[in-house]
């Protein structure tokens, strides 16, 4: 597959990204897609999406804000909105520990108030960091992407629908890409979703890249043999994230579908984030369309823009709406291939009446529609549960340590607290899928508030970044229940 992408997206849209600067405040509640494949076709995007379940986005930077044309046909065509850079790193977190939500926020208001549901994009990048990251390494540098995941995911919290938490990590060859956060070592990423998993337990978690459509292409398999083992050992991703940026006559690939079947088939769902076509071919894009369509997980697509002059490869007239506004053959060649889709997103369709009392089955993946506090308790006795520490990093000056919470026994757990003993110099600097009480010495984790109830025979774990040497494990380890 031919590459496209260079190392960092130009910073297109940007120049009035700052000229509205709102505080997030009480909105219109967004709509959420119920399938219902025998209404009529839909005559906007949305509209169409929605039949199946599905989500039909844009991305809009500040300066889109004050441009109506712009305004007008996102408000009428879509329903989910990615902001291009104002929520990348070094616009969220422009200077150590200080924070700047104003861009981001103005664009989050104005979808939401719009009946839009948002797109998080992105936490970690090796690219359009804060500029002091750049004087980071190792120890230094993974705390301070994890103090900016904990930053923006807490302003955020419960507010969007999914985050790119990871952005762009893959090299062609499908080995990783050589960064500065590679090189704090070959688990950041897992870092990066563990803590973002602990920072909001409801938003939906994304590896997003490029040049991965094609499932036979080395970067492919690379970015689906990360997933299969993150699902694997439980680590918190629900989502791949295919940029689809397509170029040339033959960009769309032949295999297209089998790769959102293929991640699917990891339980994640899969959707196209960043989709434009040189000179908006009618054929892929309606080739792109009906793939997304024919994978029940796929859960929607969005387009890198609006019109032609929003895009940041404007002289290639990528979009579905020209620089006048005016819809393409593309864009009716989309319309119809999603009002033409044969498959649901699961649990978005529209259930048929069923008896009192009855309860429709959840997707794959989502909570019990059981209610918050209503899981049977424990019966099982305090004591019940094991913890066990593997060191998973380490690098001079600190370490990466993960402890594994067992139920051993026939009966579930409802909460369990680990205690662990750390060695002398060796201090906590911060914790995920658990909340801790003290830093050094003996130091106790209790279950985070999506992870305390174990059945019989499960597991799960959280994991703690510590400075100091590794040469002394923290022990001895001990876990209790409740």
């Amino acid at each position: 597959m031919t590459e496209r992408r260079t190392g960092g997206r130009a910073r297109l849209l940007l120049g009035g990204a700052c000229a509205v600067l709102i505080a997030v405040s009480s909105v219109a509640v967004a709509t959420v897609a119920r399938a219902d494949l025998t209404g009529p076709p839909g005559t906007t995007l949305k509209a169409a999406a929605e039949r199946s379940g599905r989500y039909f986005g844009a991305a809009m930077g500040g300066d889109r804000l004050s441009d109506q044309g712009f305004l007008t046909i996102a408000n009428r065509e879509f329903d989910m909105m990615t902001a291009v850079n104002e929520m990348k790193p070094d616009a969220t977190e422009p200077n150590r520990g200080q924070f700047d939500f104003r861009a981001g926020d103005a664009i989050y208001n104005w979808a939401t108030q719009h009946g839009m549901r948002v797109r998080g994009h992105t936490l970690a990048w090796h690219a359009q960091q804060p500029r002091f990251w750049g004087s980071l390494s190792g120890s230094a540098l993974r705390t301070a992407m994890i103090d900016h995941i904990n930053g923006v995911m807490a302003h955020y919290r419960g507010k969007l629908y999914a985050w790119d938490v990871v952005n762009e990590a893959f090299a062609e060859n499908g080995s990783r890409r050589s960064s500065n956060l590679q090189s704090t070592g070959n688990d950041w990423i897992e870092v990066a979703f563990r803590t973002a998993r602990a920072a909001d337990p409801t938003v939906k978690l994304c590896y997003n890249d490029y040049n991965i459509e094609n499932w036979t292409y080395a970067k492919t398999q690379g970015v689906y043999n990360m997933i299969r083992d993150f699902k694997s050992r439980g680590v918190p991703v629900d989502c791949v994230g295919l940029q689809t940026h397509f170029t040339g006559g033959s960009s769309l690939p032949g295999n297209f579908q089998t790769t959102l079947q293929s991640f699917a088939a990891l339980g994640v769902d899969v959707a196209l984030t960043e989709a434009d076509v040189t000179n908006a071919s009618a054929t892929q894009y309606a080739g792109l369309t009906q793939a997304c369509s024919n994978v029940p997980r796929c859960v929607g697509i969005t387009t890198w823009g609006i019109r032609d002059s929003d895009s940041w490869r404007g002289n290639e007239n990528p979009l579905l709406f020209d620089r006048n506004s005016n819809p393409k053959a593309a864009y009716t060649s989309v319309l119809n291939a999603l009002n033409a889709a044969s498959t649901t997103v699961p649990g978005t369709s529209i259930p048929s009446p069923s008896a009192p009392g009855s309860v429709s089955p959840s997707a794959p993946g989502s909570a019990s529609p059981s209610s918050p506090g209503s899981a049977s308790p424990s019966t099982g006795s305090p004591g019940a549960c094991t913890a066990t520490y593997h060191l998973t990093n380490s690098w001079n000056g600190g370490f990466q340590g993960e402890v594994t919470v067992a139920n051993n026994g026939s009966a579930p757990l409802s909460g369990w607290t680990v205690r662990l003993t750390l060695a002398g110099g060796q201090t906590i600097a911060n914790v995920w899928n658990g909340v801790n009480t003290g830093t050094s010495g003996t130091v106790s984790v209790r279950n985070a508030d999506y992870n305390g109830t174990l059945g019989a025979n499960a597991s799960t774990s959280f994991g703690f970044l510590a400075n100091g040497s590794s040469s002394t494990a923290p022990v001895p380890v001990s876990c209790t229940s409740p």
